[in-house]
């Protein structure tokens, strides 16, 4: 993997996503839309939380992790593959490796902004989480980027390009109504609450929630966090392996 070729390619990917503000405004939006929306519905509020916006602000976090780093990446990596841009970048000294850290490195640059806003909005609605728990919450979201964006690549590496939009889209309401972020693992019935917990989005949601105010009384969840750490070797290597540059 050529270095100098990542951070090239990093930078082109950084430059072009910032220019693409619709796109931008959708990944933001969504994200601060649901947390706002459903803390000021007074949403039941879990048990082990003093508001709703302590449950739910960890949660948005997840989602907004997946939002970028899975639907929106693999959507715009799939046409870019259908395009014929990505087979001009083949001929390059950048890798399929190299292309899969330079886009995952642009998602990471992308959920600075999606942390930093959804931060301030939940601070805005009364969320006090403390500086240590913050500080936790960017090494779980990191590592929940190189899951979810090796799933994004995987996704539009393998698949057409509409294959692709229609199934990052679908899986990410899936995952989003069974990875405990806008309601808690434990609502679940029993199969569904065991399945959850072997995915990737539930895995990073009850992470998030225990380096974030989680529940007194609750530890932080290891295993979750092993889960995760799984999804973020297997994903990636499998997209790097199976990645083609062209449909």
């Amino acid at each position: 993997m050529k270095f100098k070729a990542v951070v090239a390619q990093t930078r082109t990917e950084l430059a072009l996503t910032l220019r693409r503000g619709e796109s931008l405004l959708v990944t933001l939006g969504i994200p601060v839309g649901v947390l706002v929306f459903f803390t000021k519905i007074n949403t039941a509020i879990p048990t082990g939380y003093t508001k709703s916006v302590d449950f739910l602000a960890p949660g948005v976090l997840a989602l907004a992790v997946m939002s970028a780093a899975m639907v929106s990446l693999a959507i715009a990596t799939g046409f870019e593959r259908r395009y014929g841009v990505l087979k001009r970048l083949g001929a390059t000294p950048l890798s399929r490796t190299g292309l899969i850290v330079a886009k995952t490195a642009m998602v990471v640059g992308i959920e600075a902004i999606q942390f930093a806003v959804i931060v301030g909005v939940g601070i805005a609605l009364d969320w006090e989480p403390s500086g240590s728990g913050l500080i936790g919450a960017v090494g779980v979201m990191l590592l929940g980027t190189i899951a979810f964006a090796g799933f994004g690549m995987l996704l539009a590496g393998t698949l057409r390009a509409e294959a692709t939009l229609a199934l990052a889209n679908g899986i990410f309401l899936v995952l989003m109504f069974l990875g405990g972020m806008a309601y808690p693992l434990d609502a679940l019935p029993t199969f569904l609450r065991d399945l959850a917990k072997a995915l990737p989005a539930a895995s990073l949601s009850e992470c998030l929630h225990g380096v974030l105010n989680g529940p007194a009384g609750r530890g932080f969840p290891t295993g979750s966090l092993v889960m995760l750490t799984v999804w973020a070797i297997v994903l990636p290597t499998l997209a790097a392996r199976l990645f083609r540059w062209e449909e």
